[in-house]
């Protein structure tokens, strides 16, 4: 399995799961809890997420990442990134190391890294991945669309449970009119508020996108300034410095010092000891369902081994041919 051109890696967004289903479980006042009163409601609807996902790509090789920590190399850059954002939630701060455990106990590596953010583990993984296996990256947030390549795809939660957007490079052209590193200029020109850099002020999506697009890039776009109307002439130049600083804060990193062989992350369910953890957890309904995720694995484990020997045969035929 190993050396099979047929290996489909699963690289979980583990952040964008937990507080999504943090907040999709809490909004009505209601939070989960284990009858010590342990709050559990966004790893129980984390668990749902993650075998959802799991049901419906059919993966080989799953890989968790996560944040480790709010400071990171780009607040070095910028000491304002990120410093809009609100504490965790009281309830939810007890569940980022048990999300972690449940994730181990089911067979699943969490893998992240102090100074970096869970989406330069994911870059790396998906870069050093792609040369040889089929990658699909699991997550909420729209600046890994820079991530997609030939052999990387990246699957984009919507709203409700099995809703999603698989891009890979024609959907993005055809969606978004951009290439991937298109992706990242674009943030350059418009900035980003939920991560608080502004880009260059006055400038916002719909113009960002008509630089890039007639233009290509933030190099093509300078070296063609005197050429646009004064009013965006004046704004980029006032503002040249955070163009630059605000497009490598965008710019998801590929070589973090991680990696995760196809070994390591082989899907295997560990069933016993997960169901140890969800019943110690009180999730008596996801015991339920490990069966049916085991057969998944089954199936896909089989689908990979025929399309595996199929390709040793036509591969064994055209020798004999030539």
């Amino acid at each position: 399995m190993k050396d099979s051109p047929n290996n489909r890696v699963l690289i979980v967004d583990g952040m964008a799961l937990l507080f999504r289903a943090f907040y999709g479980t809490s909004y009505t006042g209601y939070i989960r809890k284990t009858k010590a009163g342990l709050p559990t409601n966004a790893v129980y609807g984390f668990i749902q997420y993650f075998f959802d996902a799991v049901q419906t790509f059919k993966p080989t090789h799953v890989i968790c990442c996560w944040d480790m920590g709010s400071s990171t190399f780009r607040n070095e850059s910028f000491s304002e990134y990120k410093q809009n954002r609100m504490e965790a939630p009281l309830e939810l701060i007890p569940q980022f190391d048990l999300v972690k455990e449940v994730v181990a106990e089911m067979g699943v590596p969490n893998v992240g890294i102090v100074g970096y953010e869970a989406d330069d583990c994911i870059g790396t993984l998906s870069a050093q991945l792609g040369t040889d296996s089929e990658v699909y990256i699991l997550t909420g947030d729209h600046d890994m669309l820079q991530l997609i390549t030939e052999r990387v795809k990246v699957v984009i939660m919507k709203k409700g449970r099995s809703n999603y957007a698989v891009y890979d490079l024609e959907t993005l052209l055809a969606e978004k009119q951009l290439t991937p590193l298109q992706v990242i200029d674009m943030k350059g020109f418009m900035g980003d508020t939920a991560d608080n850099y502004p880009g260059v002020k006055g400038i916002g999506e719909k113009t960002a996108l008509k630089l890039i697009l007639e233009y290509q890039s933030i190099e093509g776009c300078l070296a063609c300034l005197d050429q646009l109307p004064k009013s965006i002439q004046a704004k980029i130049s006032a503002n040249l410095d955070m163009l630059h600083l605000s497009r490598d804060l965008a710019r998801i990193r590929l070589d973090v010092p991680i990696s995760c062989s196809l070994t390591e992350c082989l899907w295997n369910l560990q069933r016993e000891a997960a169901a140890r953890k969800f019943e110690e957890l009180e999730f008596g309904g996801l015991v339920k369902i490990l069966g049916e995720i085991e057969e998944v694995i089954e199936e896909a484990v089989e689908e990979e081994m025929d399309l595996f020997s199929l390709a040793v045969q036509e591969a064994a035929a055209s020798r004999e041919e030539s």
